[in-house]
């Protein structure tokens, strides 16, 4: 079994591995790019996108600066809006569905390391899969952790650090976020 099958697969994998390190430098060269863009070149820099990530809906917004280890793990549905200075670490899938709306510093992070320090120095580390659904709104400064699945038409507050699954139709808040109460989307 190759690194990157490990990886995705959600094994402990060497991130040095020459395959892996190759693709992220692709991702960053692209990304590199796409943030040095202006407004003026909006066309172009969409395209750049379309060619990091792995899939891409119809009419989706994102504003630079923006950063992700691979893109090729991350699937954007439709009419999905990303604000200033959003992080994406894809070691795994992140599965974001359509109408999703996320404020400026939102972090995604499948990545996770061993707890223990002699496996965690020995420079092997994993991902856990992201699913995020349709017509959720994730505030500005939230963390969403690694397996993390969140409902469809949840709301996560500004600044939450979201370590467990969250269910469809709820707000939830705080570190590490709590459901705060339910949304009636009736």
């Amino acid at each position: 079994m190759t690194e990157k099958e490990k990886m995705l697969s959600g094994q402990l994998y060497n991130a040095n591995d020459k395959v892996l390190a190759e693709e992220r430098h692709r991702a960053r060269l692209l990304f590199q790019k796409i943030n040095s863009m202006t407004e003026e070149n909006k066309k172009e820099r969409n395209k750049l996108f379309r060619e990091l990530f792995g899939k891409v809906g119809k009419n989706f917004w994102m504003e630079p600066p923006f950063y992700c280890d691979y893109g090729t793990n991350i699937k954007l549905g439709d009419k999905v809006f990303m604000n200033f200075n959003c992080c994406i670490l894809d070691v795994a899938e992140v599965s974001i569905g359509d109408y999703v709306f996320f404020g400026p510093n939102v972090q995604i992070y499948t990545a996770t390391h061993p707890l223990d320090a002699k496996t965690r120095n020995s420079m092997l580390e994993a991902g856990k899969p992201i699913k995020i659904g349709n017509n959720v709104w994730i505030g500005g400064g939230a963390i969403i952790c690694p397996g993390v699945t969140i409902g469809n038409a949840a709301v996560i507050g500004a600044g939450a650090v979201v370590t467990k699954d969250i269910p469809a139709n709820v707000f939830a808040a705080g570190n590490p976020a709590r459901i705060i109460k339910s949304i009636d989307n009736k």
